[in-house]
């Protein structure tokens, strides 16, 4: 943990001697913390969740409207945002916690909809496909947030406190029902785990970081737009956390956020079909690599300790605890 906060904190003193600029590590500290909240469906939860990008919107329209009509204190505004994709995400989990499977996956890509369409008609208080405007970056304690620099270092002391909570709570008897959950659901209720509330709760705690982290982009695009509620946007965090390794690693959301905004802007740079690209190097990881990122390096990691290991599904909560990069 203090290695990873280390080399992010070091960021804006090397960036631009390697070609990358300032505002590419909010983006990463922002995606980072939207991926290790969705990671508690996908990953420790085993939740196939396809409209996960309504909560981050929803965040962001909060924090806009908050900010043009109420106040401008952005603490206050960031937190009214994860309430509310707290509050949207534990309305989607009533209708949904109780399937599972392709069915889950299906309904939350119709609630992730509705969302978004809603964001897209209701112009009076949205913008509609204009989104909110003029969301200026405000000041916090006396720091200018104009300043990507500035910005940067709070959006990671807000990452580092999303971490230290997350880490806590899959370590936590909570966090063992979660995984209990994800390998047999059925005996995870026969041996008295209440699965239905707890399924409930963790896509109201996934919506919660998944608020804040709109917030946040608000605060950073001083927009909010409802493109990120769309469902190819929704299944951008799904990719990403597939590809670093979620299922495997607490880390390996980490890794697939910083790997899709990378390759977003080197490929998007070179070509306008980066999508393309980037599709099929999320394919090729689901074909040969399924662990992702993380599993590579933990199969790897075993090769040199001289231990065999199997890749099962039984061993995923053990990987998970791991969670060393």
């Amino acid at each position: 943990m203090l290695i990873t906060l280390a080399l992010m904190a070091s960021f804006p003193l090397w960036a631009e001697h390697v070609g990358l600029y300032q505002y590419l590590g909010i983006e990463v500290a922002i995606w980072t913390l939207y991926a290790l909240g969705y990671n508690l469906l996908m990953g420790y939860t085993g939740l196939p969740a396809f409209g996960q990008g309504a909560f981050l919107g929803v965040g962001a329209y909060v924090y806009g409207l908050c900010y043009l009509n109420w106040s401008q204190n952005p603490l206050l505004c960031l937190a009214l945002g994860a309430v509310a994709g707290g509050v949207g995400a534990a309305l989607v989990g009533a209708l949904v916690a109780h399937r599972r499977g392709i069915y889950f996956a299906l309904l939350t890509i119709a609630c992730g909809q509705v969302f978004w369409f809603v964001a897209m008609k209701a112009h009076s208080i949205t913008g509609g496909e204009d989104g909110l405007l003029n969301v200026r970056r405000p000041a916090l304690a006396g720091l200018d947030l104009g300043d990507n620099v500035t910005l940067y270092y709070v959006v990671l002391a807000i990452l580092a406190l999303a971490i230290v909570a997350l880490w806590r709570l899959v370590h936590s008897p909570f966090g063992k029902a979660l995984q209990a959950i994800r390998m047999n659901e059925s005996r995870a209720r026969f041996v008295g785990y209440n699965v239905w509330l707890t399924k409930w709760a963790v896509i109201a705690l996934s919506g919660v970081f998944a608020g804040l982290a709109g917030g946040l982009l608000a605060v950073s695009q001083e927009s909010a737009y409802p493109d990120v509620m769309s469902v190819h946007s929704s299944g951008f965090i799904v990719m990403a956390v597939l590809i670093g390794g979620g299922t495997v690693s607490f880390w390996g959301p980490v890794l697939g956020a910083l790997v899709f905004i990378v390759a977003r802007d080197l490929l998007g740079a070179a070509t306008e079909t980066w999508l393309l690209w980037y599709g099929l190097l999320f394919m090729a990881v689901v074909l040969f690599q399924p662990e992702g990122i993380a599993g590579a390096f933990q199969h790897h990691r075993a090769k040199l300790l001289g231990r065999s290991r199997a890749a099962g599904p039984e061993q995923l909560p053990t990987e998970a605890e791991n969670g060393s990069v």
